[in-house]
């Protein structure tokens, strides 16, 4: 077997460990060429480029028809150049003549997980032991990742529910197509209910009203701005407590409460970084 950047020349006797087994980790592209084809030196370049750009997940091989007529009868090859992918020892796509690179890039991405599938993973068990902080700050970086992928997006809307991140869990949900809602959205949907009922207590409401109607108390908007923290509506907290610092920057405790509430707010979580921009905005 030779191993070079270019690919990993495959023959009779290796192909089985190089195709079947390598494809148990990784998917493998399979390049069928010959010298004196044209447009294989024109595909050719171009496989090498997207390999090594995913070379954490996809191997780049290569057959030799004139060399390896064997091996090219036993897959069936009528023209050159032809390239099929395997992927746990099974042929999933597959293609004859030059397409282009980002046609070749769309069928890759098929076939091979996101980079963030293993945060997803971990962020999933953490959401299971309960270490809602941890899988929130792993679901994020996965979500930034690739924001447009679903099992991201329901992650991330997951943890945030745990933490009762009601706003961001709603803003979730809600650019979830319909085709992709499916139980793993119902779950996160009802969870999202029973955190609503439950940051939605009578004394609260109670707090909310004695707020309104004395808008100069600063103190009783501090006690409001507390209780929304522990009813989990870190937002609303947030922007009660800030409220507070642009009235009265030096109001006693007010500052130290927004510091507190900001570090008590998971890594990665944009609240945090929002909130902090403002408070050294204020600062200096």
């Amino acid at each position: 077997m030779s191993v070079a950047n270019t690919g990993i020349t495959v023959t009779l006797e290796n192909f089985q460990q190089v195709i079947l087994e390598g494809s148990q980790s990784k998917l493998i592209i399979v390049d069928f060429w010959a010298d004196w084809c044209e447009p294989c030196k024109q595909l050719m370049p171009v496989l090498e480029k997207l390999a090594a750009e995913y070379s954490d997940r996809v191997t780049l091989v290569k057959i030799d028809c004139d060399e390896q007529q064997q091996l090219a009868a036993q897959f069936g090859i009528r023209s050159l150049p032809t390239v099929a992918f395997f992927k746990e020892g099974q042929p999933v796509d597959g293609f004859a003549g030059v397409e282009p690179e980002s046609a070749i890039r769309a069928r890759i991405e098929q076939h091979i997980p996101g980079p963030g599938e293993d945060l997803l993973k971990h962020a999933r068990e953490l959401l299971e032991q309960e270490q809602f902080d941890e899988a929130y700050a792993l679901a994020k970086q996965a979500y930034d990742l690739q924001p447009e992928d679903t099992q991201a997006q329901l992650t991330l809307a997951d943890a945030a529910c745990s933490l009762g991140r009601i706003e961001q869990t709603e803003s979730l949900l809600d650019g979830i197509r319909l085709a992709d809602q499916d139980s793993y959205f119902q779950q996160v949907q009802s969870k999202l209910q029973l955190a609503k009922q439950a940051a939605d207590s009578p004394e609260l409401r109670a707090l909310q009203q004695q707020v309104k109607e004395q808008p100069d108390n600063l103190e009783l908007a501090l006690e409001l701005a507390t209780s929304l923290y522990q009813a989990k509506r870190m937002e609303e907290a947030l922007e009660v407590c800030f409220s507070v610092l642009k009235r009265d920057f030096n109001f006693p405790e007010a500052r130290q409460q927004a510091l507190d509430m900001l570090n008590g707010l998971p890594k990665g979580d944009p609240l945090a970084a929002r909130y902090r921009r403002l408070l050294y905005s204020m600062m200096y």
